[in-house]
């Protein structure tokens, strides 16, 4: 598995200041997507520990509300066990600060098995839709993506969205 970057101070991928890592490899390829560096999986650096660790030192800045996982695509296939792992290590260490995720992957779909959901606290899920495009949505880009509350949509067994 692979990253593309790591922004220590990010303040566009969800609210307040946070930590933000973008996954390498996406096979959804979405017309005008904003990040085509991300879809090869064989470019951007090796994530391993050494990256989990990273990430998780610079959350531990006081100004850092949270941790946010974009893409290329943290749920594909080859790139789930990662995601699994930052986000079940960043929430046991920061359980107080939120983690928010985008994938193109439908949260009551393709996702709805997966252990990394107990981790993430706000899903942002659907592929981008150019045709679709909002640029008044806060932290999506098309109307049909879905801001979902992660936790409250598992207790409930159905989905919550966050408006």
């Amino acid at each position: 598995m692979r990253y593309n970057k790591i922004r220590k101070m990010d303040i566009a991928d969800g609210p307040g200041v946070r930590v933000s890592i973008f996954m390498q490899g996406c096979t959804f390829n979405c017309e005008k997507c904003f990040n085509p560096e991300t879809h090869d999986f064989s470019g951007g650096k090796e994530f391993n520990q050494e990256t989990i660790d990273r990430v998780l030192t610079l959350c531990e800045n006081e100004n850092i509300n949270g941790l946010s996982i974009l893409g290329g695509e943290p749920m594909h296939p080859k790139n789930i066990e990662g995601t699994t792992k930052l986000a079940k290590a960043f929430k046991e260490k920061f359980p107080n600060k939120n983690l928010w995720t985008w994938t193109g992957f439908s949260f009551d779909k393709e996702l709805k098995d997966k252990e990394v959901l107990h981790y993430i606290d706000v899903l942002v899920d659907g592929q981008y839709v150019d045709k679709l495009r909002n640029p008044r949505l806060k932290y999506s880009g098309s109307s049909n993506q879905r801001v979902i509350d992660v936790q409250k949509s598992l207790e409930e067994k159905k989905v919550i969205l966050i408006d």
